[in-house]
């Protein structure tokens, strides 16, 4: 195919040594097309839609895009999107799901991720059970641009996306994290129940040692509260209501950068019913203090991207 491919683009180039009469893309019929870019990842699809007529309107052929989109997509677009047209076009659809939708009060945001059209998911420190979060001598909430949902982890452009008839919004930030001082008791538990498309899914605490700050337009770390973490590694658990049940542990460190902590992974095989998850981050003994952390989020992914986050440094234990 890619040959064939080659040779078309060869022919719209209008070379002196090929015929006049010989095909090019503009001859290939749309539903041709159609069948053809489907065996593409979206991000392709929208930008071979832009070479021509035939192109253009095979990109937007909703059987293309049905193939896009998880199974239970439509169980997906009426918990997550609050209103959507009869006459929407699913690549509209596959738009729309893969923005960074907010639920339960803004604690919450679900997307599909371009690229692939699998599901993550982000829940805020607001959305999660922090011991001790009304006592300001312990834990603070505190306003910040480094709350960010990584959307798009294999660094797709944009651009194709811009295509879409619908504007939505882009809304990637909390804009707030939760910030540990002191304290002897750590416990961290969450909890969320989501028709989770079937597939593989890896769950992470996104943390870091040290408050972040700007001096002079130049991003500083302060350390002034870091301790207690070298001594005992913090302990995380995940459980699912099928029985799935995940541990890890893991020494935190480096501070200054925000990184995954892998909790553990589930797996969904029934599409059509809601997975309840709760999960927990501890470090108890408290023959000693600890503090000094921040804490942005969890974060769920589909557990391919387990490994792109390691590449990309972002990943720990």
């Amino acid at each position: 195919m890619g040959a064939y491919f080659s040779v078309l683009f060869i022919n719209q180039g209008g070379l002196s040594s090929v015929s006049s009469s010989s095909p090019s893309l503009g001859d290939l019929p749309e539903s041709c097309v159609a069948s053809i870019i489907g065996y593409l990842d979206p991000p392709e699809i929208c930008k071979l839609g832009k070479l021509n007529r035939a192109f253009r309107g095979a990109s937007w052929a909703d059987f293309v895009w049905e193939s896009k989109l998880p199974s239970n997509y439509q169980v997906l677009v009426d918990k997550i999107l609050n209103f959507v047209p009869d006459n929407l076009g699913k690549r509209e659809i596959y738009s729309l799901l893969c923005t960074a939708n907010t639920l339960d009060g803004g604690t919450k945001k679900v997307w599909l991720d371009k690229s692939s059209g699998g599901l993550c998911m982000s829940i805020s420190s607001k959305g999660l059970h922090i011991t001790g979060i009304d006592d300001r001598r312990y834990w603070n909430h505190i306003p910040t641009d480094e709350s960010r949902v990584i959307v798009g982890i294999d660094g797709v452009e944009m651009e194709c996306w811009m295509l879409m008839s619908i504007s939505v919004p882009l809304r990637f930030r909390f804009h707030s994290i939760a910030y540990l001082q002191q304290t002897w008791w750590f416990e961290v538990d969450g909890e969320v129940e989501f028709p989770f498309p079937a597939g593989s899914y890896s769950v992470f605490f996104r943390l870091q040692l040290g408050r972040s700050s700007k001096r002079f337009g130049r991003r500083i770390c302060n350390s002034e509260h870091i301790h207690g973490w070298d001594k005992k590694p913090v302990r995380f658990q995940l459980w699912t209501s099928d029985g799935q049940h995940a541990r890890s542990q893991c020494t935190l460190n480096e501070p200054g950068k925000w990184f995954h902590y892998h909790i553990g992974g589930f797996n969904v095989e029934n599409s059509n019913s809601s997975t309840k998850i709760k999960l927990s981050m501890t470090q108890i003994d408290c023959t000693h203090t600890k503090g000094g952390l921040c804490l942005d989020s969890v974060v769920i992914y589909p557990s391919k991207y387990r490994e792109k986050l390691k590449q990309k440094g972002f990943l720990r234990c």
